[in-house]
């Protein structure tokens, strides 16, 4: 339980295409249900006092999945930020994103690097969102870049602190989540945040992502709800 709301909240959202199936419908109609839900845990975030809210959107796994479900998930961030980044920049929302951007479509690499330029300024609630993201990748490319300054002389080995290493991490001078959630009744990390869970409080929900409602944050926060989560 939490006197006051947490600084950094991370959510593994899950269950997307189970709520789907359950429902009869496509998996990618639960992962836009998801979305949609997602909107109004950023608006919860934000009434809830939260500073930073990270959201596991797409893992370096995910790739495994079928082709059609993929481009979907590729497409999603470019159709959600078109509609949502006008209303990110007038709340002053900051978007960020976490993880290897190299190997995406033109199209979903554009979308989301134009939301985390046109927002870097403003000063509201850092949405973070970790797409083609893992964290042992995360790990090993934060490795890789203290060996080639190591190699470089721009720092000793001595220099190589678990501070240093956070700032390679692709959340970089995020703080690390005080409370990591995941929906739709997995009880596992999955890759998600390795190096900055380590003193992560765990809260599980069996309920899948697209009907986890700004309440039941409130409730994984120990917090009480809060009026007013969608602003439309």
């Amino acid at each position: 339980m939490y006197k006051c709301s947490p600084d950094h909240v991370a959510i593994i959202m899950d269950g997307n295409g189970r709520w789907g199936k359950k429902r009869r419908l496509i998996r990618s109609e639960g992962h836009y249900a998801g979305a949609k839900r997602m909107e109004e845990i950023i608006d919860a975030s934000i009434n809830l006092g939260i500073k930073v809210l990270t959201l596991y959107a797409f893992s370096s796994e995910n790739w495994s999945r079928p082709p059609d479900e993929v481009n979907y998930l590729m497409d999603l961030p470019v159709r959600f930020f078109n509609k949502k980044l006008p209303e990110f920049m007038r709340r002053k929302i900051q978007i960020r994103i976490s993880g290897n951007m190299a190997p995406l479509p033109n199209k979903t690499r554009e979308a989301l690097a134009k939301a985390v330029a046109s927002t870097e300024n403003n000063t509201g609630i850092i949405v973070n969102f970790a797409f083609n993201y893992g964290g042992r990748g995360d790990i090993i490319q934060a490795a890789k870049t203290l060996i080639k300054e190591v190699r470089n002389g721009t720092i000793s080995e001595n220099d190589i602190t678990e501070e240093r290493m956070q700032q390679y991490l692709y959340t970089g001078n995020l703080p690390s989540p005080d409370i990591i959630i995941r929906t739709g009744g997995e009880k596992r990390i999955s890759n998600f945040l390795l190096w900055q869970s380590a003193e992560s409080q765990l809260y599980f929900s069996d309920v899948y992502f697209p009907d986890f409602t700004g309440e039941m944050l409130a409730e994984a926060i120990g917090q009480q709800p809060v009026n007013s989560y969608l602003s439309g």
